[in-house]
């Protein structure tokens, strides 16, 4: 049984790297995508859903507009040096787009055709996902499953020393989720992606692969991957490649036995101050757990597994239809 996949992303790099790994993915069946602002605008973020569309031949998964600001009312600060100016490291799509497309109550439609079979994933800010629980509460309750990129549990953030991009971003958005979706709802934090590790040379064969067979949509994955690999090589030399932050939390949902989770209490801090956005997980061996909504939390993956189904899936590049 394939998993219908609702995902909301904000296209950039390691985003689209893992759209592409959902058409290549026979277990996974891509039935919408919901484009947000945060490593780009919304607008490109729409660009981007629909270049992806066209080059991989399917205009029948719908893309919707997403948000276009935090819930914080903050102006947002997108990524150029992680994901380029267009968030397709230096590739600059020509694809004319509908800029003033308004379709967000698409994914009620979806959901309700779909009761209990839908998973949404989330790899960026949660605004979007956040303004469904106010927008369609009873609809959100027909939801299968979540998964979360986002947080960081007993480790740095990447934004401040606590706090990790998506929830800083928006931590209001990730509080209103965390409140009201279904519990539990699955969190692949970024101290867990940041282990999502691919290497040059793994880009190197996959695109030799796509060289010698023509594909266009693969070529895309090594342009891109260079660019994010320069960037975080940049910042510390020692890496041996880039994490895959995105394409970890689709494989976590394909690969459950493969990831070690606990399910703790979370609570994101609203509050202005040095802690804004900053994930608290209660992960004390003890009785008197904190009362926040329980959630389940990755720990742990085997990185192993994890790199030989995606170069496996990677290297199928054959993008299927979504019909199983």
């Amino acid at each position: 049984m394939m998993k219908k996949v609702l995902f909301f992303s904000d296209f950039g790099i390691d985003d689209n790297i893992a759209v592409l790994y959902t058409f290549f993915n026979k277990e996974i069946d891509l039935v919408g995508v919901v484009a947000d602002y945060g490593n780009v605008s919304k607008q490109d973020a729409l660009r981007n859903a629909a270049y992806l569309q066209k080059l991989t031949g399917r205009p029948d998964v719908p893309a919707f507009a997403g948000a276009e600001l935090p819930l914080t009312g903050d102006t947002p600060e997108y990524v150029p040096d992680v994901h380029g100016i267009e968030g397709l490291g230096p590739i600059i799509p020509d694809i004319d787009v509908d800029y003033t497309l308004e379709n967000f109550h698409g994914i009620q439609e979806i959901i309700e055709k779909n009761p209990d079979e839908i998973i949404i994933v989330n790899v960026g800010r949660l605004s979007s996902l956040a303004a469904a629980f106010i927008l369609y509460p009873e609809t959100m309750k027909k939801v299968k499953d979540f998964y979360i990129m986002g947080g960081a549990f007993n480790e740095p953030g990447n934004v401040t020393p606590v706090a990790e991009a998506n929830f800083y971003g928006d931590p209001y958005a990730a509080n209103i989720v965390l409140t009201q979706a279904k519990p539990p709802v699955n969190i692949i934090p970024l101290n867990v992606t940041s282990g999502a590790i691919v290497t040059p040379a793994l880009i190197d064969e996959l695109d030799a692969h796509y060289q010698a067979i023509g594909s266009e949509v693969g070529k895309l994955v090594k342009p891109m991957f260079d660019y994010y690999y320069k960037f975080y090589k940049k910042r510390n030399p020692e890496l041996t490649g880039a994490p895959l932050h995105d394409v970890l939390t689709l494989w976590a949902l394909v690969n459950e036995d493969q990831v070690v989770s606990r399910e703790i209490p979370v609570k994101i801090v609203v509050n202005k101050g040095e802690a804004f956005g900053q994930s608290i997980g209660d992960f004390r061996n003890s009785i008197d757990k904190a009362e926040y909504p329980v959630h389940r939390v990755a720990v742990n993956f085997s990185y192993t597994d994890f790199i030989k189904d995606f170069f496996t899936t990677m290297k199928n590049s054959q993008v299927h239809n979504g019909t199983g």
